[in-house]
Protein backbone atom coordinates (compact mmCIF):
# COMPACT_ATOMS: atom_id res chain seq x y z
CA UNK A 1 0.00 0.00 0.00
CA UNK A 2 2.89 2.52 1.10
CA UNK A 3 6.52 1.97 0.51
CA UNK A 4 9.60 4.29 1.42
CA UNK A 5 12.64 3.21 -0.41
CA UNK A 6 16.32 4.98 0.52
CA UNK A 7 14.23 8.04 1.43
CA UNK A 8 16.70 10.66 2.94
CA UNK A 9 14.78 13.75 4.92
CA UNK A 10 15.91 16.74 5.98
CA UNK A 11 15.03 19.93 8.44
CA UNK A 12 17.13 23.18 6.86
CA UNK A 13 20.95 21.32 7.06
CA UNK A 14 19.76 18.28 9.58
CA UNK A 15 19.54 15.27 7.77
CA UNK A 16 17.04 13.54 10.01
CA UNK A 17 16.25 10.31 8.34
CA UNK A 18 19.24 8.20 6.22
CA UNK A 19 18.75 5.92 3.86
CA UNK A 20 15.80 4.84 5.13
CA UNK A 21 13.29 1.84 3.40
CA UNK A 22 10.08 0.12 4.25
CA UNK A 23 6.78 -1.23 3.22
CA UNK A 24 3.45 -0.91 4.92
CA UNK A 25 0.93 -3.85 3.34
CA UNK A 26 -2.57 -3.14 2.81
CA UNK A 27 -5.30 -3.66 5.06
CA UNK A 28 -2.34 -4.07 8.16
CA UNK A 29 -0.92 -2.34 11.06
CA UNK A 30 2.99 -1.76 10.72
CA UNK A 31 4.11 0.06 14.56
CA UNK A 32 7.31 1.97 14.20
CA UNK A 33 9.26 1.66 16.91
CA UNK A 34 12.14 3.02 18.90
CA UNK A 35 13.72 5.62 21.71
CA UNK A 36 12.16 9.16 21.95
CA UNK A 37 14.08 11.38 19.63
CA UNK A 38 15.52 8.57 17.17
CA UNK A 39 12.94 10.02 13.89
CA UNK A 40 10.02 8.55 14.22
CA UNK A 41 7.60 11.78 13.71
CA UNK A 42 9.94 12.51 11.60
CA UNK A 43 9.18 9.39 9.55
CA UNK A 44 5.67 10.52 9.26
CA UNK A 45 6.09 13.70 8.51
CA UNK A 46 8.88 12.88 5.64
CA UNK A 47 6.10 10.86 4.45
CA UNK A 48 3.33 13.96 4.64
CA UNK A 49 5.39 16.03 2.68
CA UNK A 50 6.12 18.09 6.01
CA UNK A 51 10.04 18.64 5.93
CA UNK A 52 12.18 20.63 3.88
CA UNK A 53 13.85 18.30 2.00
CA UNK A 54 13.35 14.71 1.19
CA UNK A 55 15.10 12.40 -1.54
CA UNK A 56 14.42 8.33 -2.46
CA UNK A 57 11.04 6.86 -3.71
CA UNK A 58 7.91 6.98 -1.98
CA UNK A 59 5.12 5.14 -3.44
CA UNK A 60 1.03 5.05 -2.52
CA UNK A 61 -0.34 2.14 -4.41
CA UNK A 62 2.62 1.70 -7.05
CA UNK A 63 2.19 5.51 -8.01
CA UNK A 64 5.16 7.90 -7.16
CA UNK A 65 4.28 10.44 -4.71
CA UNK A 66 7.47 11.37 -3.94
CA UNK A 67 7.44 15.19 -5.71
CA UNK A 68 4.22 15.76 -4.61
CA UNK A 69 2.87 18.64 -1.93
CA UNK A 70 0.91 17.66 1.23
CA UNK A 71 -2.03 18.59 0.45
CA UNK A 72 -1.76 16.39 -2.73
CA UNK A 73 -1.05 13.32 -0.38
CA UNK A 74 -3.67 14.02 1.54
CA UNK A 75 -6.00 13.74 -1.03
CA UNK A 76 -4.38 10.81 -2.30
CA UNK A 77 -5.49 8.80 0.51
CA UNK A 78 -2.40 9.55 3.26
CA UNK A 79 -4.53 10.52 6.97
CA UNK A 80 -2.38 12.13 9.65
CA UNK A 81 -3.24 11.94 13.72
CA UNK A 82 0.04 14.15 14.73
CA UNK A 83 1.83 13.76 17.87
CA UNK A 84 -0.39 16.82 20.52
CA UNK A 85 -3.32 15.87 18.68
CA UNK A 86 -3.39 19.59 16.81
CA UNK A 87 -6.91 20.57 17.11
CA UNK A 88 -8.05 24.18 16.65
CA UNK A 89 -9.40 25.14 20.02
CA UNK A 90 -11.90 27.83 19.23
CA UNK A 91 -13.33 25.90 16.56
CA UNK A 92 -16.05 23.49 17.27
CA UNK A 93 -16.01 20.12 17.20
CA UNK A 94 -18.10 19.35 14.24
CA UNK A 95 -16.18 22.46 12.20
CA UNK A 96 -12.63 20.02 13.78
CA UNK A 97 -13.99 16.84 11.99
CA UNK A 98 -15.24 18.29 9.05
CA UNK A 99 -11.88 20.06 8.66
CA UNK A 100 -10.69 16.77 6.97
CA UNK A 101 -13.49 16.64 4.34
CA UNK A 102 -11.44 18.89 2.86
CA UNK A 103 -8.74 16.36 1.67
CA UNK A 104 -11.84 14.18 0.97
CA UNK A 105 -10.63 14.20 -2.60
CA UNK A 106 -14.57 14.65 -4.16
CA UNK A 107 -16.34 12.66 -1.31
CA UNK A 108 -17.81 15.37 -0.11
CA UNK A 109 -17.16 17.40 3.60
CA UNK A 110 -19.44 15.25 6.47
CA UNK A 111 -18.86 13.44 9.59
CA UNK A 112 -17.90 9.90 8.93
CA UNK A 113 -20.46 7.35 10.29
CA UNK A 114 -18.05 5.00 11.91
CA UNK A 115 -17.56 8.27 14.31
CA UNK A 116 -20.82 7.96 16.44
CA UNK A 117 -20.02 4.61 16.63
CA UNK A 118 -16.54 5.00 17.62
CA UNK A 119 -16.51 8.41 19.83
CA UNK A 120 -20.29 8.65 20.89
CA UNK A 121 -19.44 11.59 23.50
CA UNK A 122 -17.53 13.27 19.73
CA UNK A 123 -21.63 12.97 18.51
CA UNK A 124 -23.39 14.68 21.92
CA UNK A 125 -21.22 17.27 21.41
CA UNK A 126 -20.43 18.61 18.26
CA UNK A 127 -21.28 22.26 19.07
CA UNK A 128 -18.93 22.68 22.13
CA UNK A 129 -15.26 24.15 21.85
CA UNK A 130 -12.63 21.74 21.03
CA UNK A 131 -10.23 23.85 23.38
CA UNK A 132 -12.46 22.56 26.40
CA UNK A 133 -12.69 18.67 25.62
CA UNK A 134 -9.60 16.53 28.03
CA UNK A 135 -7.06 15.63 26.10
CA UNK A 136 -8.28 12.14 25.38
CA UNK A 137 -11.19 13.59 23.78
CA UNK A 138 -9.06 15.93 21.85
CA UNK A 139 -7.27 12.66 20.62
CA UNK A 140 -10.41 10.83 20.05
CA UNK A 141 -11.34 14.15 17.64
CA UNK A 142 -8.19 14.18 15.70
CA UNK A 143 -9.17 10.78 14.56
CA UNK A 144 -12.53 11.66 13.47
CA UNK A 145 -10.86 14.77 11.64
CA UNK A 146 -8.57 12.45 9.80
CA UNK A 147 -10.97 9.74 9.36
CA UNK A 148 -13.19 12.33 7.46
CA UNK A 149 -10.68 12.76 4.56
CA UNK A 150 -11.25 8.89 4.02
CA UNK A 151 -7.89 7.63 3.81
CA UNK A 152 -6.49 4.88 2.76
CA UNK A 153 -3.78 4.84 5.04
CA UNK A 154 -3.42 6.70 8.23
CA UNK A 155 -0.55 7.86 10.40
CA UNK A 156 -1.08 7.73 13.78
CA UNK A 157 2.43 9.59 16.18
CA UNK A 158 1.72 8.13 19.75
CA UNK A 159 -2.25 8.35 19.69
CA UNK A 160 -2.14 7.35 23.54
CA UNK A 161 0.59 9.35 24.90
CA UNK A 162 -0.40 11.89 27.52
CA UNK A 163 -4.08 10.05 27.88
CA UNK A 164 -6.40 9.33 30.92
CA UNK A 165 -5.90 5.99 31.40
CA UNK A 166 -9.93 5.46 30.99
CA UNK A 167 -9.88 7.00 27.12
CA UNK A 168 -6.12 4.34 26.48
CA UNK A 169 -8.10 1.28 25.95
CA UNK A 170 -10.83 3.16 24.27
CA UNK A 171 -8.22 4.81 21.67
CA UNK A 172 -6.50 1.07 21.66
CA UNK A 173 -9.80 -0.78 20.63
CA UNK A 174 -10.69 2.08 18.02
CA UNK A 175 -6.80 1.58 15.98
CA UNK A 176 -8.03 -2.18 15.91
CA UNK A 177 -11.45 -1.22 15.25
CA UNK A 178 -10.20 0.55 11.93
CA UNK A 179 -7.85 -2.02 11.05
CA UNK A 180 -9.79 -5.01 11.03
CA UNK A 181 -13.16 -4.01 10.73
CA UNK A 182 -12.85 -0.87 7.67
CA UNK A 183 -9.48 -2.94 6.32
CA UNK A 184 -7.63 0.52 6.67
CA UNK A 185 -3.90 0.17 6.44
CA UNK A 186 -2.03 2.31 10.03
CA UNK A 187 1.22 3.01 10.13
CA UNK A 188 1.56 3.38 14.28
CA UNK A 189 4.65 5.19 16.13
CA UNK A 190 4.13 4.00 19.59
CA UNK A 191 5.43 3.23 22.54
CA UNK A 192 3.34 0.49 23.79
CA UNK A 193 5.53 -2.65 23.34
CA UNK A 194 2.38 -4.44 24.57
CA UNK A 195 -0.36 -2.74 22.29
CA UNK A 196 2.23 -2.95 19.33
CA UNK A 197 2.17 -6.74 20.11
CA UNK A 198 -1.28 -6.87 20.57
CA UNK A 199 -2.15 -4.43 17.35
CA UNK A 200 0.31 -4.66 14.78
CA UNK A 201 1.42 -7.03 11.80
CA UNK A 202 4.36 -6.06 11.46
CA UNK A 203 6.84 -3.30 12.76
CA UNK A 204 10.04 -1.63 11.97
CA UNK A 205 12.04 -0.40 14.63
CA UNK A 206 14.17 3.22 14.37
CA UNK A 207 17.36 4.12 15.51
CA UNK A 208 18.80 7.47 14.69
CA UNK A 209 17.24 7.85 11.48
CA UNK A 210 17.69 4.50 10.05
CA UNK A 211 15.64 1.44 10.03
CA UNK A 212 17.67 -1.22 12.04
CA UNK A 213 15.02 -3.89 12.16
CA UNK A 214 11.78 -4.90 10.86
CA UNK A 215 9.70 -7.99 10.22
CA UNK A 216 6.58 -9.46 10.96
CA UNK A 217 5.44 -8.49 14.75
CA UNK A 218 6.32 -12.13 16.52
CA UNK A 219 10.23 -11.65 15.23
CA UNK A 220 9.75 -8.63 18.08
CA UNK A 221 12.18 -10.02 20.64
CA UNK A 222 13.21 -9.14 23.76
CA UNK A 223 16.53 -8.44 22.86
CA UNK A 224 14.96 -6.23 20.68
CA UNK A 225 13.53 -4.30 22.61
CA UNK A 226 16.14 -4.60 24.81
CA UNK A 227 18.52 -3.33 22.55
CA UNK A 228 16.80 -0.12 20.81
CA UNK A 229 13.76 1.11 23.15
CA UNK A 230 15.55 0.52 26.65
CA UNK A 231 17.44 3.72 28.43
Amino acid sequence: MLSLSNVDSFYGRSHILHNLSLQADKAKILAILGRNGVGKTSLLRTIMGLTDRADGSLSLEGKDISKTLTHERARAGIGYVPQGRQIIPDFTIRENILMGGFAANGKGRKIPDIVPELFPYLMENLERPGGVLSGGQQQQLAIARALAAHPKVLLMDEPTEGIQPNIVEQIENCIVRLNRGLNLTIILVEQNVRFAREAAHAFAMIENGRNVAAGPIATLSDDLIAKHMTI
